[in-house]
Formats: structure tokens, sequence, C-alpha cells
């Protein structure tokens, strides 16, 4: 037939070759590859690269300075600030608590007149306000302050206070010693306090606790005081 004989033909003069024969597993890869010409397609990555803004600050901690603004780097609502503060005691001292001359034997060995209350009640409004600490601003080594009474450092720190638009929201704070008690001169602690500080006395709260007979604050050696101060923007 016409039909067989032309697909005879075709098939003569095709270059394809079947083989009945079974190809090994690398022979049938081998043929496939030099047919269809299959080779790895290259894989392209992306490096990350990391880029630092040419318009960072160097902030004045990382050249080794001491920040002199009085103005915090960042306006809050509320800023919070803790202060420590601690005393030896020495007879032949007066013992000065909160602007109050308390009658006992031992009275704070200082440079000022030791009053560890107002110290510590700085430092925590320094401290709120990003500021350096009262011996970087009042330092001990200054003949200007011997004596000093430190109510001019709590004005100060509250002149620093206001200008940087805060006020007082509330202070607690705690005083620890042996003695003598404190109880009997609470209310005028309190109310001097409050006064320097420029605030109602409802948000100024005073506590005393003594160390149990531990250590110096136990032993009538010492004295300390906790200031932990809330400060609202006004």
């Amino acid at each position: 037939m016409a039909t067989a004989a032309s697909a005879t033909t075709l098939y003569a003069s095709s270059s394809i070759s079947i083989s009945t024969k079974p190809l090994s597993p690398n022979k049938l890869l081998s043929n496939i590859s030099s047919t269809f010409s299959l080779r790895p397609l290259p894989i392209k990555t992306k490096t990350p690269r990391l880029s630092v803004s040419a318009s960072a600050t160097t902030t004045a901690f990382e050249l080794g300075q001491a920040p002199h603004s009085s103005t915090p780097a960042k306006s809050l609502p509320f800023r919070v600030g803790h202060g420590f503060d601690l005393h030896r005691l020495e007879p032949g001292y007066p013992l000065i608590i909160g602007g109050i001359n308390i009658p006992h034997e031992r009275g704070c060995e200082a440079h000022s007149d030791g009053d560890v209350l107002l110290h510590c009640v700085v430092d925590a409004i320094l401290g709120a306000l990003g500021l350096p600490d009262i011996g970087q601003i009042f330092p001990d080594n200054d003949p200007k302050w011997k004596g000093a009474a430190s109510s001019v450092f709590i004005k100060e720190a509250v002149r620093l206070m206001h200008e940087a638009g805060y006020e007082l929201g509330n202070l607690d704070a705690t005083l620890i010693l042996q003695r003598p008690k404190v109880s009997p001169h609470k209310e005028a602690i309190k109310a001097n306090l409050s006064a320097l500080l420029g605030a109602d006395p409802s948000v100024v709260n005073l506590k005393a606790k003594t160390h149990e007979k531990v250590d110096s604050l136990g032993e009538n050696r010492s004295i300390a005081a906790h200031t932990v101060v809330l400060l609202m923007r006004k």
C-alpha cells in the first residue's frame, strides 16, 4: 500500500534510532545530556549591606564629657528619678535632716552641712532630668560649698526642674538611722521640705526606718536616705 510505503520511507530517512536493548542509568543520562545540553543555571545571591546614616550624632558620653544642658534630650510627659546618700555620724557635728536641726550627740561629717535627706532629694531631681549628680554640680573640693546650707542645693535643683518645663508630681523619701527617733520631728521636716520644693505637703511623703542594729547604720555610726521623685510636664 502507498501509505505503508510512505511510512517506511519516512522511517528509513529519520535520524532517530530506536534500540530495544536496555541502557544503563549512566548511559541514559549521558544520552539525555548530549541531546538537550543540560547545564546547571547560575544562582545569583545578594550580599546584604549595612548602611550607617551620616547624620548619626555623637553623644557627650561617647566623648567622655558630662552633659551640661539643663534641658532633657527628649520631652516626656513625666520623668522618674532616684536619689541616695549616706554620711558618717561623728561627735561634734550638728545633725540636720531636711533643714531641721535634730538634737543628737552625733552629726553628719560632710563638706557642707551634711543634710542627708536634702542631698538625696537633689540627686533624685537631677537624675529625673538626666543631669549630673550633686557631687559634680556642687563638688566637695570647692571651698565655696564648705559648710553651705543644703537648701542652696535644693533650690538650684528646683530651678533646673522648672527651667526644663517640669514640676513635682510627688516625692517619697525614706530615712535610715538607728538613732535618734525621727517621729517627733517628722512633720517639721516634711513642712520645710515641701516649702523648699514649692510643693503641696500632700505630695511629699517621709518615712523613717532603723537598720536593726546591723552594720554602721544600725550601730549609729552613719545615716542614709533614699528618695524617689515623679516629675510631671507642666
